[in-house]
């Protein structure tokens, strides 16, 4: 079971769940729930997804850092400004996973994963709402 989250930056609010049953590369299933992405939006993703693009959005990654020498301190700069904004994401899996459906191996019927899911997701955001 895979599964992908939009986070909403300045709440961090839960906007989507994307999920795989089977076993699928994170940018297939990025392009099959790219469609959910409001216009205008920035996607902050990393190295996995190189080549994403999206219609009315632009796609932020960090740099990669060359063979043989160093990040420029621009670039160095942006990775971790960056990475202060993709931490969001990693709480929010954090939180999903207090619930113990991520933790381990999932056993309940694969058709109801993805409910179960949302449904955490939906109590996830009401505990950050207040």
């Amino acid at each position: 079971m895979k599964f992908q989250l939009l986070i909403e930056e300045q709440q961090g609010c839960i906007l989507e769940v994307a999920t795989s049953a089977e076993q699928e590369h994170d940018l297939c299933l990025a392009r099959r729930h790219a469609h959910h992405l409001p216009a205008g939006s920035v996607c902050a993703v990393d190295l996995g997804y190189v080549g994403f693009r999206v219609e009315g959005c632009s796609v932020v990654m960090p740099f990669k850092k060359p063979l043989g020498r160093d990040l420029e301190p621009e670039q160095m700069e942006f990775n971790q400004r960056l990475a202060k904004v993709r931490v969001k994401v990693e709480h929010r899996i954090r939180a999903l996973k207090i619930f113990r459906i991520l933790k381990g191996v999932y056993r309940g019927r694969r058709q109801r994963f993805e409910l179960r899911l949302r449904l955490i997701a939906a109590l996830v955001n009401r505990m950050i709402g207040g």
